[in-house]
């Protein structure tokens, strides 16, 4: 199984925002994504950032995934199936419909100090983008 940190970043609410992707083959290898987004609340980079990572684990054939946030609304809206906030919704749909690809998916909410390669890569991103 593959491990997939992910995390979504705003330098404003809104503004400039990154999505960073960390991907664990655990043989050895991984891979870096740093994802330049546009204008958006840190919720929705953070929307943004798992779609990005879902896209790119079902281009690459991966069937079993655990992904990892610190983000307890993500988490939470992937666990439950729902979103209290409507303005959300969209982006759970779109996240469940490629979740539903998967042979095995897993969500884990992990503190931010384990989630610090997904962070530094949404902030590099951001910088990408000014």
């Amino acid at each position: 199984m593959v491990d997939v940190y992910i995390d979504g970043a705003s330098a404003g609410d809104p503004g400039p925002s990154g999505a960073g992707i960390f991907i664990n083959y655990k043989n050895g290898q991984v891979e870096s994504h740093a994802v330049p987004l546009e204008m958006m609340s840190n919720h929705e980079a953070e929307y943004e950032a798992l779609i990005h990572a879902l896209d790119l684990c079902i281009d690459k054939g991966i069937k079993a995934v655990s992904f990892r946030t610190d983000s307890k609304l993500i988490d939470d809206a992937i666990e439950k199936r729902y979103v209290k906030n409507k303005k959300y919704q969209p982006y759970l749909e779109k996240a469940l419909e490629k979740i539903d690809q998967f042979d095995l998916f897993f969500m884990k909410w992990v503190p931010s100090n384990q989630n610090r390669n997904a962070d530094q890569l949404a902030r590099q991103a951001i910088r990408k983008k000014k």
